[in-house]
């Protein structure tokens, strides 16, 4: 009778500690996951760029095109007073 009160036959084979394995790993990845998507939802800015930001990119876009020497210095000078003078909308021909 004693041997009959020391077993359970809960113990888990070898597939019952390699899917308690797998289901940790899910759980912690998705929970970390989660962690992640929550702080990205918060620190992101939903608000949508102000005209000053447009410009500002604009010119740096223009400044970067004439630095790879994409354009010449008569072209940039031309198209940073158009940005400058139009808000960032260029006229149509």
């Amino acid at each position: 009778m004693s041997d009959m009160m020391y077993w359970y036959d809960h113990d888990l084979s070898g597939w019952g500690y390699a899917w308690m394995s797998i289901g940790m790993v899910a759980f912690w990845g998705l929970l970390i996951a989660a962690f992640v998507l929550v702080i990205r939802m918060v620190t992101r800015s939903d608000g949508a760029p102000s005209t000053d930001d447009r410009l500002r990119s604009a010119e740096d876009l223009l400044a970067e095109r004439f630095a790879r020497g994409e354009i010449d210095a008569e072209e940039y000078a031309s198209r940073l007073d158009t940005l400058r003078t139009h808000g960032g909308a260029v006229p149509r021909k």
